[in-house]
């Protein structure tokens, strides 16, 4: 029997995926616990319109992304802070503190868990950080850290 499965069943599929499954596994299992649909052509036709809408989404998101990284390129975030003698930050500038600049200053959000620092920034000057937009898309952004 010709199933669509509507959410992930483990050893079967995942959710959207048409399997053929036992006739009694499907309808003393499957079908009672709203795990799956038969495959009727109207279902079938419901699942196909679902999959092109999700990779339109998919494009437009990494379109988005794409723009974004385009922009973080010809961009700065300067960022003021308190220092001690030596030049030495009091703490250090935080992925959160970036996040919020950047779009006090040019309008663009990015989360903080997407801005990557590799070791955190704890002495004034220029640097440059990766930041992962999805999608396998990372752009680079500047960030000048300067005295208050």
């Amino acid at each position: 029997m010709k199933v669509i499965l509507q959410q992930d069943v483990k050893g079967q599929g995942k959710k959207g995926q048409m399997i053929e499954a036992s006739d009694g596994y499907a309808r003393n299992f499957l079908l009672p616990k709203k795990l799956a649909v038969l495959a009727t052509a109207e279902n079938i036709n419901t699942m196909k319109q679902q999959e092109k809408a999700k990779k339109a989404q998919e494009a437009a998101e990494k379109a988005e992304a794409e723009a974004t990284a385009a922009k973080l390129k010809d961009i700065t975030v300067r960022i003021t802070a308190k220092a001690g003698n030596g030049g030495r930050l009091f703490g250090s500038v935080t992925s959160k503190e970036i996040a919020d600049a950047l779009k006090e200053q040019h309008g663009i959000n990015i989360p903080k868990t997407k801005i990557v620092q590799d070791e955190p920034i704890k002495a004034f000057g220029g640097y440059d950080l990766k930041c992962k937009l999805g999608y396998e898309v990372t752009g680079t952004l500047k960030v000048m850290v300067v005295e208050a």
